[in-house]
């Protein structure tokens, strides 16, 4: 096993675009590292640079403590697992799994036991003399984490491989690649688009944005704590709400304002918040969480911490319903996520209790988190 270092990289294409960007990273021994990020932020990039798939433009990438710059892909002792899952059609399944220790020229009864304990630990021993036609997506998945196991490599590198399988078999699939992490104790980075993804997997997620790292923290530090907009916005399902909001002083307590509403600013937030006092009387951005509001049917609500609001689009989800309404124009759309026993209907209005020890602040003009220690 192996620890990765970024120090510094770059993938500069020839008509100038920077891929990946002044990259710093460490990625420890064992670790389940997810780059998370829309298409295009460079997430594969930076993959396929560890893997020695893409040549390095700027700085240098080390696994267990080896400058692997020059090196070919072949020495890297890394294992790759792909989207398309590229497998052998007319191989068999074990002749898949052991087809790249021949290549190495592994001794035949070392091959033998090392796919024997592969398709065991994949649950694949009944399906050693098939062919891919015959398998199944979720099957064929296993049979490429099989071809990687079985290399018993420094670390694998995994390229949104659950991309092409069913929603059922997606949730299946991610706690199986879970299970075999922690089993093998293996180092991993995994590169995905899918945030739900990057929350439930990953030790820690790295978000990417434009070739540049944004964040990278455990994943609920960066659900709680997001350092801008950008993580804000792309971490959590729905997206966070954000509007431009206006800091005042009402009757003592430091009071948010946009639209035709106003929230309290409880203390438990500047406690968390301290540069939010040095923003009074000017403008902020306001985000907050639609699992942060809730039918005032179903909570109690305090004086300066509710929105009346008319509903513009109800979705009912069977374990909650998503409200959505607008808080100032068009540009300004809201989901709340409320119980499923709502009474909330379009047209209608509908009281809201907001969690406002939960509220999140930027800066309009940097979307940087306001903190005390981030600004």
């Amino acid at each position: 096993m192996a620890a990765i270092e970024f120090q510094d990289v770059a993938k500069v294409y020839p008509d100038g675009t920077r891929a990946v960007d002044s990259l710093d990273l460490q990625i420890r021994e064992d670790e389940f590292m997810v780059f998370v990020g829309p298409s295009g932020c460079g997430k594969t990039t930076a993959l396929r640079m560890v893997a020695g798939l893409e040549e390095i433009s700027e700085g240098t990438i080390t696994i267990g403590g080896r400058v692997v710059n020059e090196v070919q892909s072949k020495d890297r002792d890394v294992a790759m697992v792909f989207q398309n899952y590229a497998l052998y059609p007319h191989m068999t399944v074990a002749q898949n799994l052991a087809f790249g220790l021949k290549l190495r020229k592994i001794d035949k009864s070392e091959v033998r036991r090392r796919v024997a304990a592969a398709a065991t630990t994949l649950g694949l021993e009944d399906y050693l003399e098939r062919k891919p036609s015959a398998l199944s997506g979720g099957q064929r998945q296993r049979v490429a984490m099989g071809r990687a196991i079985v290399r018993e490599p420094h670390a694998y590198l995994m390229d949104e491989p659950l991309s092409n399988l069913d929603a059922q078999l997606r949730v299946q699939m991610r706690a199986e690649i879970q299970r075999l992490q922690r089993e093998l104790g293996v180092t991993t980075i995994y590169v995905t688009h899918d945030q739900t993804e990057a929350m439930t997997m990953g030790d820690r997620i790295a978000v990417m944005r434009g070739g540049t790292l944004q964040q990278v923290d455990a994943p609920e530090q960066v659900y709680r704590r997001p350092l801008n907009r950008f993580v804000a916005g792309f971490i959590g399902s729905p997206a966070m709400n954000m509007v431009n909001a206006r800091l005042t002083r009402v009757d003592g307590d430091l009071t948010v304002s946009f639209g035709e509403h106003s929230l309290v600013i409880d203390d438990a937030v500047l406690a968390v918040r301290p540069a939010l006092r040095a923003h009074e009387g000017g403008e902020v951005v306001l985000g907050i969480r639609p699992e942060d509001l809730e039918d005032a049917a179903f909570t109690a609500a305090a004086p300066g911490r509710t929105l009346t609001i008319v509903c513009t689009l109800r979705e009912a989800l069977g374990s909650e319903v998503l409200v959505h309404f607008v808080v100032e124009d068009e540009s300004s759309a809201f989901i709340a996520r409320v119980n499923q026993l709502t009474a909330a209907r379009v047209g209608e209005p509908l009281q809201l209790v907001v969690d406002t020890t939960r509220l999140h602040f930027f800066e309009p003009a940097s979307g940087l988190a306001i903190y005390g220690d981030v600004t």
